[in-house]
């Protein structure tokens, strides 16, 4: 049986279908190499993997029906780890309309395709800790509020848990939604932080602190990220269910 990894040239992705690989897994990856950064990055995390016997991969964007849907009779997919997505809070508000494809469109998609996988163990998706907007209450946790969004990407992953709790609902589907807080680590995204942080430590430039340096973040790092995965994707709900 094969896992379909979505964003599997992405930062996560390529981690996920890494491990899997490792483990003896065959994977299906797809990716469409969005150039919201520099796909030269995307094409070398793919490299390695495209070495492995047990590695397919298939550039489609998962908002195309067509393509996605034809997975499930050419395919014995039994798991799902979808990742592929519009990433990015601040660019949400410059190209709205990418994300509600991306993110909102294709999440459906993968939702149809689902349906049509009759093998199907777990789907396993990635939300966001954006969800929980401007909820005030620290730490956070699940049972928090996720009705305030203050960014359009927030939103997009608030409405895939929605809409996967609905097919849950109708549909039987085992699912499980991950709300990852900012990643980081080796083949790390060029737009995140702690890569623009160590790239003006390199160059000795300053680093710019906001609201007075008052500012706490929290970080995972993505071995731990990779682990928490496996966990869950090994232990889909014994009846059919929708976990964060």
């Amino acid at each position: 049986m094969t896992v379909l990894v979505t964003g599997a040239a992405g930062f996560i992705g390529s981690h996920i279908a890494r491990a899997l690989l490792a483990r003896g897994e065959t994977v299906l990856g797809v990716d469409n190499f969005s150039p919201y950064y520099d796909p030269v990055l995307k094409f070398a995390r793919l490299k390695p993997l495209r070495e492995e016997r047990s590695f397919t991969f298939l550039e489609a964007d998962i908002a195309d029906r067509e393509a996605m849907l034809a997975l499930a009779d050419r395919h014995a997919i039994d798991r799902i780890v979808h990742l592929a997505a519009q990433p990015g809070v601040r660019h949400s508000l410059v190209d709205p309309f990418v994300y509600v494809q991306a993110n909102v469109m294709g999440h459906l998609v993968m939702l149809e395709l689902t349906r049509r996988l009759k093998d199907l163990k777990h789907f396993v998706y990635a939300s966001s800790s954006s969800v929980y907007g401007a909820n005030r209450k620290q730490p956070f946790a699940v049972a928090d509020r996720v009705d305030r969004p203050v960014s359009l990407y927030a939103a997009t992953k608030r409405a895939d848990e929605l809409m996967t709790e609905a097919y849950v609902h109708q549909f039987g589907l085992r699912a499980s939604g991950l709300r990852y807080f900012t990643v980081y680590g080796p083949w790390g995204r060029p737009d995140m932080s702690p890569y623009i942080f160590a790239k003006a430590i390199h160059g000795g430039r300053p680093i710019t602190l906001f609201h007075g340096g008052a500012v706490k973040r929290d970080y995972s790092y993505i071995d731990d990220i990779v682990a928490g995965t496996l966990v869950v994707l090994d232990k889909p709900a014994v009846a059919p269910g929708h976990r964060l």
